[in-house]
């Protein structure tokens, strides 16, 4: 990338970085934190350093965009049975072979080639078809520059705006992100620090949960996601282990999804058991999680939610669909407990 370059509309100067000696910058945009000599690219390949500054070379190069039931992300606690229209980038700053977007999370940017959708335009789409937004496919933190524009035009015209992510944004960032208006997400949490260190390249996980537990705290409404993955982290001691952590750092608000692996990339291990996934469910919910999910498995029992008082169905599902909601003001209508959500 060349100075003339600059002019590119995807191209816009990072918002959080820091400029070192001899023309190197630091990218605070993710707790990678890569140092980027000129000329150079960081981890994720989505910011260059030209001439002592940091830039984004994707604002607003998107690879797919589609609109998608909320509870596709999934949240299921959050305005159910509407639309987010959603849209993703390139790259990521995880290197987990078994990802399913993998066409576009592990193809860098073409520069030359993007596909520019003003977030004027994206907001103009999202109020055209009655929809919120949402980042994701690829990590969304890549794109926290127009993740940014968006959410600032977006909440102008009353729409909420959610994040899916694996959650390994700086903090500075999550502070920029709700500061915008970010009003949701979803984190993907990929299991313990075993995990991360082998499949996704990082040690630090427990950043991951530090920003689930700052969101939450700063009126964020967070779900999680742990894809259960075969021989990886899908023994008992290891989610027991997990869901400990996970309440330590959301308490009550703790909402967590089991996800059905499927071989995908680079990684061809068998199917999660859909018994080691109610194993979870189980542990989970004797470990004092009030809200737990099964995903992946149509049709399954635990796609619906439950009163965690009372035990009586409050919101029928099938996959994507709501068949029912019962919920009356946030609260179970035959023992009035109060459900934690955004109804």
């Amino acid at each position: 990338m060349s100075k003339n370059t600059l002019d590119k509309p995807t191209v816009r100067e990072s918002i959080l970085y820091r400029r070192l000696r001899g023309e190197k910058v630091q990218c605070l945009t993710c707790y990678r934190k890569c140092v980027i000599a000129e000329r150079e690219t960081g981890f994720c390949k989505t910011r260059v350093n030209v001439g002592g500054r940091l830039y984004t070379i994707i604002y607003g190069d998107i690879s797919s965009i589609s609109n998608n039931p909320i509870e596709k992300k999934p949240l299921f606690h959050f305005y159910p049975g509407t639309y987010a229209l959603t849209v993703g980038s390139w790259s990521c700053n995880f290197t987990c072979p078994w990802c399913q977007n993998y066409e576009i999370s592990k193809i860098p940017p073409d520069l030359e080639h993007a596909n520019y959708i003003p977030p004027e335009k994206l907001v103009e789409y999202a109020v055209k078809y009655s929809s919120g937004t949402s980042i994701s496919f690829n990590e969304p933190t890549l794109l926290l520059e127009y993740s940014l524009d968006v959410f600032r035009l977006a909440s102008e015209k009353g729409l909420y705006n959610t994040y899916i992510t694996n959650g390994y944004m700086t903090l500075e960032a999550l502070k920029l992100l709700i500061k915008s208006g970010l009003n949701a997400m979803n984190i993907d949490v990929k299991g313990l620090e075993h995990v991360y260190r082998r499949y996704c390249g990082i040690s630090d996980w427990i950043k991951v949960l530090e920003n689930a537990k700052f969101a939450i705290e700063n009126g964020v409404h967070v779900e999680l996601t742990n894809l259960v993955i075969t021989n990886v982290n899908d023994r008992e001691e290891n989610i027991e282990e997990l869901v400990e952590h996970i309440l330590k750092y959301c308490g009550d608000k703790a909402i967590i999804h089991f996800t059905r692996y499927f071989p995908a990339y680079m990684f061809h291990e068998k199917p999660t058991k859909i018994e080691t996934l109610e194993k979870a469910y189980k542990i989970a919910k004797r470990a004092g999680v009030k809200y737990v999910y099964i995903g992946n498995v149509p049709g399954h029992r635990y796609e619906h939610t439950y009163c965690h008082n009372c035990g009586k169905v409050l919101i029928k599902r099938h996959i994507f669909s709501i068949i029912e909601n019962r919920i009356k003001n946030g609260r179970c209508p035959y023992c009035g407990a109060e459900i934690y959500g955004v109804w």
